[in-house]
C-alpha cells in the first residue's frame, strides 16, 4: 500500500525474492506511469528490477483487489510532519477504514515510520471493528535513498515487532533468504528503534558540523579529524562527513516527530533541539562565506550546483538547496541552479526568480560564485580552465567537501570548504587581482552567530 519510494523498492525487492506483489496507490498518474513501465522516482537499480520482474508485479488503484488477493499487506504510505511537529497519520487511518471483513487471516505490516504507540492504537481500532483476525506487525525500513536496493538485499538488521509471535513469524519467513540479523521485539520497541536510529544519525551529522565550524576557527582540518575519529570502533566512520546539514524525507521529519513525542510525553529532549538548530544554521553559513569574498550579494550571480538533498536521488524534500536559494534571493542575488535529475521536482518549490539550467556550464556562465550543494560525481570535473574563464569571479564554496582543495586553488579558483584550512588572509603573492577577496579580509573569518546569520 503506497507506491512511493519505500513502497516501490519494497515491492520490487520482494518480487526479486520470488513473491507475487500487488502495488496499490491512490495517485492515478503514478499508477498509470508504472503500468507503462515508467518509474517515477530516481533510485539506482530500481527500474531494472521492476522491468525484470514485471510479471510478478501488479499496479492497481483498487484496495479491494489487494485485500482479495494478498495475505500480507505492507503499509508504505507517507507520514509527513504536521505544523505541530507530530506525524500525520491520516493516510494510515484511511487505509485501515478500507480493510474489509475477510474470511481468511490477514497480516498488516507497518513499514511507514510512525510514532511510538501507533501500533497499540491501530490494534485497538482493528479490534473495535471486529477485525481481531487481522495481525499487526511493525517492520520499520532502514533504506537509504541512492542505495535502497542494495540496502534491502544486504540490510544491517531486520526488526520485527509484533503483538502475537505467530504474525511475527509470518513476516520473518518473508526474509528467510536475506542474510541479516533479525531482532524480534514488541511493537513499541520496534517503532522506537526507527526513530532512535535516525535521530542518532542526525546527531552525528550535527556534531561533526559543529566540529567543522570549530576547525575553521582554529585551523584544523575536519576531514583529517573525522578520519581519526572514525577509526575508533566505538564511533565508526559513517555519518562523519561535514557539510550543509541533513535533509530528505526521513531525518528532519523523524527528528521533529521524536522531539514532539517526547514533549507530548512530558519530557524535554534538549539534545534534539540543539541538533535541529545546528542543522538550520549550517546552511546559512554559506552566505557568510560568500559575503566574505563578495561583500553585499545584491546583484551578484550565484550558481547552486545540485538541488537534490543527496546524490543518486531526485528527492528535494528538506534539501539545503531550497533554503540557500531562498536566502540568496532575499539578499538580492541572482540565482541559477543545476541538478542532473531533480530539476522537475525542485521547480515548484523554488522561487520563480531562480533560473534552472540543464547543464553546469550554463549555470556558471557569468557567475560570481558557485556553491556545491549536492556532491554529484559530475562535479568532480568542475575544476577546468574553461569553467574559470566563464565565471565572472571564480569562487567555489564547496558545501560538501567534494573537491580537492589543492587542485581547485592550483587551477586559479578562490575556494571555501567546510571545516578545512583556508587560504592565507592575503592570498598568494603572485595571485591575480580577482583571486583576492572583493572585500577587505579580517585576520579571521567573522564568527557566524544566530543574529548575524538571519540578516
Amino acid at each position: 500500500m503506497g507506491a512511493g519510494w519505500v513502497g516501490l523498492v519494497t515491492a520490487a525487492c520482494f518480487a526479486e525474492l520470488g513473491h507475487n506483489v500487488f502495488v496499490r496507490d491512490i495517485d492515478e498518474a503514478r499508477i498509470g506511469a508504472l503500468r507503462e513501465g515508467r518509474v517515477p522516482i530516481h533510485e539506482p537499480g530500481l527500474p531494472d528490477l521492476i522491468h525484470r520482474y514485471k510479471d510478478r508485479l501488479r499496479f492497481t488503484l483498487d484496495a479491494n483487489e489487494v485485500f482479495a488477493a494478498a495475505t500480507i499487506v505492507f503499509v508504505c504510505v507517507g507520514t509527513p510532519a504536521t505544523y505541530s511537529g507530530d506525524a500525520d497519520l491520516s493516510a494510515i487511518s484511511r487505509l485501515l477504514k478500507e480493510i474489509p471483513r475477510l474470511p481468511s487471516p490477514l497480516t498488516l505490516v507497518m513499514k511507514s515510520t510512525v510514532p511510538v504507540g501507533t501500533g497499540t492504537r491501530m490494534r485497538t481500532e482493528l479490534d473495535a471493528r471486529g477485525l481481531e483476525h487481522v495481525g499487526y506487525v511493525s517492520n520499520p525500513e532502514f533504506l537509504a535513498e541512492g542505495s535502497a536496493v542494495r540496502d534491502f538485499r544486504r540490510p544491517s538488521r531486520i526488526v520485527i515487532g509484533s503483538f502475537d509471535d505467530r504474525h511475527g513469524d509470518i513476516v520473518e519467513a518473508l526474509y528467510s533468504s536475506v542474510a541479516a540479523p533479525v531482532r524480534r521485539t514488541d511493537v513499541a520497541s520496534a517503532e522506537m528503534i526507527k526513530y532512535a536510529s535516525n535521530a542518532f544519525l542526525a546527531t552525528k551529522i550535527s556534531f561533526i558540523n559543529e566540529i567543522a565550524n570549530v576547525c575553521e576557527e582554529t585551523g584544523a582540518d575536519v576531514t583529517v579529524v573525522a578520519d581519526g575519529m572514525g577509526l575508533d570502533e566505538r564511533i565508526g566512520p559513517h555519518f562523519l562527513q561535514p557539510g550543509l546539514g541533513y535533509g530528505g524525507s526521513c531525518f528532519p521529519k523523524d527528528v521533529a516527530a521524536l522531539k514532539q513525542l517526547a514533549g507530548n510525553s512530558g519530557y524535554h529532549f534538549e539534545l534534539l533541539n540543539a541538533v535541529v538548530e545546528v542543522n538550520e544554521l549550517q546552511k546559512r553559513r554559506v552566505l557568510t562565506k560568500l559575503m566574505w569574498h563578495l561583500g553585499s550579494l545584491r546583484g551578484k550571480r550565484v550558481a547552486l550546483l545540485g538541488l537534490a538533498f543527496k546524490p543518486q536521488t531526485n528527492d528535494v524534500r528538506e534539501a539545503a538547496s531550497l533554503v540557500l536559494a531562498s536566502r540568496l534571493i532575499a539578499e538580492g542575488a541572482h540565482v541559477r541552479a543545476w541538478d542532473p535529475v531533480a530539476l522537475m521536482e525542485a521547480a515548484p518549490l523554488l522561487d520563480e526568480e531562480v533560473e534552472l539550467c540543464s547543464n553546469v556550464m550554463n549555470a556558471l556562465d557569468g557567475s560570481d560564485a558557485a556553491v556545491v550543494v549536492t556532491e554529484w560525481p559530475e562535479l568532480r570535473q568542475l575544476v577546468f580552465a574553461d569553467v574559470r574563464r566563464v565565471m565572472r569571479y571564480p569562487l567555489i564554496v564547496d558545501g560538501r567537501n567534494a573537491l580537492d582543495p589543492v587542485a581547485v586553488r592550483a587551477a586559479g579558483f578562490a575556494y571555501e570548504a567546510v571545516g578545512r584550512p583556508q587560504e592565507s588572509s592575503t592570498g598568494p603573492a603572485s595571485a591575480p587581482s580577482w583571486h583576492q577577496p572583493l572585500v577587505a579580509r579580517r585576520d579571521r573569518r567573522p564568527r557566524v552567530t544566530e543574529a548575524s546569520d538571519t540578516t
